[in-house]
């Protein structure tokens, strides 16, 4: 569940599509508790932009002329302070693009084509820390990962400061459990999988569950097909 909003969330729009930012625009600004500050038709000028306008997530298409979307995250999550959460807009489940900028930081992805509900839901998701991956996603980006031969061969060396209770919930997130299923797969209450979650994301200075994801393959820790 979605913990309540208690104030307005500030959402910027960045896409080249008219008719997406209209109709994105005009959807969010009729919900409770969600303000649309600003649009942009691509990520020239997207630092001046957040700093002016200071949204709390940004929806942010990937493919767009002039400064793409990629380029336009990597800048945005290198702005000192507090960054917004990025949330990447794409028409394509399996977009190359996805995978680099999760890897930059980004929060998660949204398909164009997703109903007006599971866009106001990804809004409040990312907004309240969480990450929004779907299974075919992980799947996908596992994929990404099968062919890399940079990954480390030693998960020790990035990942010695979690504990092995942490490393064997570490792994199940990786396969794309929820806390749920996770609680069930190593018989704890759900609390407390969510306890060893936030502790993961603080030793290794995270920002999010997809993070750790990306952490857990590029460590070696899990491979593909386990």
């Amino acid at each position: 569940m979605v913990p309540p909003v208690q104030s307005d969330l500030r959402v910027l729009i960045v896409d080249d599509q008219s008719m997406i930012r209209g109709g994105f625009e005009a959807l969010l600004n009729a919900q409770e508790g969600i303000e649309v500050v600003g649009t942009a038709a691509d990520g020239a000028g997207i630092t001046e932009v957040v700093g002016r306008t200071r949204p709390d997530v940004v929806l942010m298409d990937i493919r767009m002329p002039h400064v793409g979307g990629l380029d336009a995250t990597r800048a945005v999550l290198a702005m000192p302070g507090t960054p917004p959460r990025i949330i990447m807009l794409t028409t394509f489940d399996a977009d190359e693009y996805v995978f680099a900028a999760l890897r930059a930081g980004a929060s998660g992805f949204l398909l164009k084509d997703s109903t007006p509900q599971e866009l106001v839901h990804a809004v409040r998701v990312v907004a309240a820390g969480e990450s929004l991956l779907a299974p075919r996603v992980t799947r996908a980006l596992i994929a990404d990962f099968v062919g890399r031969p940079e990954r480390a061969a030693h998960p020790e060396a990035m990942l010695s400061v979690l504990t092995e209770r942490e490393l064997d919930v570490l792994r199940l997130v990786a396969r794309g459990l929820a806390n749920r299923e996770i609680a069930g797969e190593l018989f704890m209450a759900e609390q407390t999988v969510k306890t060893h979650v936030s502790r993961m994301l603080s030793k290794l200075a995270l920002r999010d569950r997809t993070q750790l994801v990306v952490a857990a393959y590029e460590s070696g820790l899990v491979r593909a097909g386990q």
